[in-house]
């Protein structure tokens, strides 16, 4: 039984095994899980009839971001059935090179008469789904987690994790080796889970043991290394904790006051860059060598001046950028934490932004898409519109820019 297990998950990670594509967006934030653009540069100005390749009407409703891996696009939706109310929870996957749906799958439903309410700018299919080789994984929160291969069969489904959703689903899974790794933060429970890739097993599960009133958050895991060894990053409410990915231990950890924490990490300098969420957010640069409670010994300097609730920071080099959700935009010196600039962008923003070709990509919550020198002066290139509502933070693959808009998905590019 053992060896039958044993090989059933080699030949699984064997799946997995293809490395993704410089020009892949295979997760939440790309392939550094940290909005860079690693090869070539993206468009510049877009609008209605300007570098639009193709723009595709997107059944449902999510503010999950695309992904893109070989040519194709995924991504998931959640359909309302006008007779019952009831939410279809879906994985699409379209033809990258003209915007065609190729297929569409059910993955789970939700009865609309025991489902928790979920907040106005949030949906039931916000987080990313994750693409590694021939698998598809998808996530939608306390509803569940599935892997389905490229063509759209469900391999296995996993609903075993219970927890009180509050304002509904947000945080997108990571992979990390042969588990899938996702926080769990409710209103009754707050856990981080690994979940065996080639069968859906909960392989570890850590809850976390900081108190905190308010108990929820939606934030993504980041992978690191540290002196060679990996350890997870996850923050929630009132904590940021390091994990061993080999059994969910917690390495370190960092107190502050904060929940319905959305950011996800970026590593870099030698330093981790966290957001502590509501009510008033704090940007904590820790050193991510400790062992224990490290919360006075490790951080290096923080600052609380327009740091964001929801968009993720971008480290550039030896700058590090982020957008408030009113629309501040700042560069700070990543090791020192100097201000070199804070300008209005204009609107508001829940997409995290990312960056290619030396420029900064803005996505406002109005359709706006603004573009800005990465610089340590500020240097606006260009404003964008598209004058659609935007939630999902953009894509990026072969040259080109993918935005979700409410019902649309756009490739901006050179047609």
């Amino acid at each position: 039984m053992v060896r039958h297990v044993f090989t059933l998950t080699t030949l699984f990670v064997l799946c997995l095994a293809p490395v993704v594509r410089a020009d892949d967006w295979p997760e939440f934030r790309g392939p550094t899980g940290q909005g860079l653009v690693t090869n070539g540069e993206l468009p510049t100005t877009w609008g209605k009839d300007k570098n639009v390749v193709w723009k595709q009407t997107i059944p449902g409703k999510g503010w999950s971001s695309p992904v893109i891996v070989g040519g194709r696009v995924y991504l998931t939706t959640s359909a309302t059935r006008k007779e019952s109310g009831d939410q279809h929870l879906e994985a699409l996957c379209l033809d990258a090179a003209n915007g065609k749906i190729v297929w569409e799958k059910e993955i789970f439903r939700s009865d609309a008469k025991k489902s928790p309410r979920i907040h106005g700018k949030n949906s039931h299919a916000s987080p990313t789904p994750l693409v590694r080789g021939e698998r598809l994984f998808v996530h939608f929160g306390h509803q569940g987690t599935a892997c389905l291969d490229l063509e759209g069969k469900v391999l296995w489904k996993n609903t075993s994790l219970h927890y009180a959703p509050v304002h509904g689903n947000g945080g997108s899974p990571i992979l990390v080796e042969d588990a899938l790794v996702f926080s769990c933060d409710g209103g009754d429970k707050r856990f981080i889970a690994a979940l065996n890739v080639a069968n859906g097993d909960v392989r570890w599960k850590t809850d976390r043991t900081i108190e905190a009133s308010r108990k929820f958050s939606f934030s993504t895991p980041l992978l690191i290394v540290v002196d060679g060894k990996k350890q997870i990053i996850s923050p929630g409410s009132n904590v940021v904790c390091a994990y061993d990915p080999a059994n969910g231990r917690e390495i370190w950890r960092v107190r502050y006051d904060g929940y319905s924490v959305i950011p996800r990490p970026v590593y870099g300098q030698g330093l981790l860059f966290i957001c502590t969420g509501y009510n008033t957010p704090s940007l904590l640069a820790i050193r991510p060598d400790g062992k224990g409670d490290v919360t006075d010994t490790h951080v290096v300097w923080k600052t609380r001046k327009a740091v964001p609730h929801t968009p993720s920071p971008l480290l550039v080099g030896e700058e590090l950028y982020f957008v408030s959700d009113s629309g501040q935009a700042s560069c700070l010196d990543a090791r020192t934490g100097q201000v070199h600039w804070q300008e209005r962008l204009g609107g508001n923003y829940s997409a995290s932004p990312l960056f290619a070709g030396g420029k900064l990509y803005f996505q406002s919550e109005e359709g706006a898409g603004v573009v800005v020198q990465a610089s340590k002066e500020f240097k606006l290139l260009a404003r964008n519109a598209l004058n659609e509502r935007s939630l999902a933070s953009p894509a990026a693959a072969d040259g080109a820019l993918f935005l979700r808009t409410e019902k649309h998905l756009y490739r901006i590019g050179a047609r």
